[in-house]
């Protein structure tokens, strides 16, 4: 065989790629379907309706059940729990079981409990011990019970780095940052007893003439919004009270900034896709647009737009 299976296990498939090595107590049934390079570690139970892809690492002590998908590069740590029935009765299989998928290069840590029917975003990741009951979007950190958002991987937090200047000052009270055509400005202040004003110039900080704006507010602290690119509409972000944190993303990297006093303005250009999250109870972020509504203008789904940038 060009996969290794040991001893004690028991492999029950003929669909496994080759490099995959499958170990003590492990048990995979007939309509499994394993990937290269694989590593199921010691008591592991795969159940008929499950795919694993290439270079899947399965840690001991978890059953991967009817309908659970892993794509390519995902971890699965220690005695994670995934569960495919929400309503589940003894002797009453439902007609089909709920679909999970866990997209490629996630990880999930040791002991999380994956409800049924979710999707785990690509390059995402589940915190030790955490219940995930909802779907997880790409690149985002979840940890707690229920699991929340707590952060984005490799994103970074900038709010030193750009007060300390370190991506440049090409113009006074503009900071570039590594993802592209992305900018942060620090508007002008004005301080006065009778109340402070800021001040943003069209064309200036905003570089376009705004056809559209629109306010986001009351949103709970464990919520996201955004999510999505834009193919021509530019966007220019302010958190007039408050505060929120917008995560960019060109294909290539990603920044989390800090939208926290009224004066700093994020400047988003088409094909970067944004998230907003971590926003406090106050926060009413304004967003200027360079275009009216059009539905057919955002990307919504990740994958499609790396497919995008790839082709620019």
């Amino acid at each position: 065989m060009s996969y290794f299976v040991h001893p004690n296990a028991l492999c029950e498939t003929q669909h496994v790629g080759p490099g995959t090595r499958i170990w003590a107590f492990a048990h995979v049934l007939p309509g499994a379907r394993i990937g290269s390079d694989c590593n199921l570690c010691d008591q592991v139970f795969i159940e008929n309706d499950v795919v694993i892809g290439d270079r899947v690492t399965v840690k001991s002590g978890v059953q991967v059940w009817d309908g659970v998908h892993l794509e390519d590069d995902v971890f699965v740590g220690p005695n994670v729990t995934f569960t495919n029935d929400p309503f589940p009765r003894s002797k009453q299989p439902p007609p089909s079981f709920s679909r999970t998928l866990v997209c490629r290069n996630a990880s999930i840590g040791a002991n999380a409990t994956i409800l049924a029917g979710v999707t785990i975003g690509r390059d995402a990741m589940v915190g030790a011990g955490a219940v995930v009951t909802r779907s997880v979007p790409p690149a985002a950190i979840v940890a707690g019970n229920p699991a929340r958002i707590v952060g984005y991987v490799d994103s970074g937090a900038t709010e030193a780095s750009l007060d300390a200047g370190i991506y440049g000052n090409e113009l006074p009270g503009m900071h570039a940052t590594r993802v592209a055509g992305v900018t942060v400005h620090e508007l002008p202040l004005v301080r006065d007893l009778r109340g402070n004003l800021v001040i943003a110039e069209m064309p200036g900080p905003v570089p376009f003439t705004p056809r559209r704006c629109f306010l986001v507010l009351d949103v709970p602290t464990s919520e996201t919004r955004g999510s999505h690119a834009h193919r021509e509409c530019a966007q220019f972000l302010v958190c007039v009270r408050g505060s929120c944190a917008v995560v960019v993303d060109d294909g290539r990297n990603r920044l989390e900034i800090a939208l926290d006093r009224p004066n700093r303005g994020l400047s988003v250009p088409p094909m970067v896709w944004a998230t907003q999250y971590k926003y406090t109870a106050d926060a009413v972020l304004l967003v200027l647009a360079s275009h009216p509504y059009d539905a057919d203008d955002y990307i919504r789904d990740y994958e499609t737009f790396l497919a995008a940038v790839g082709k620019r």
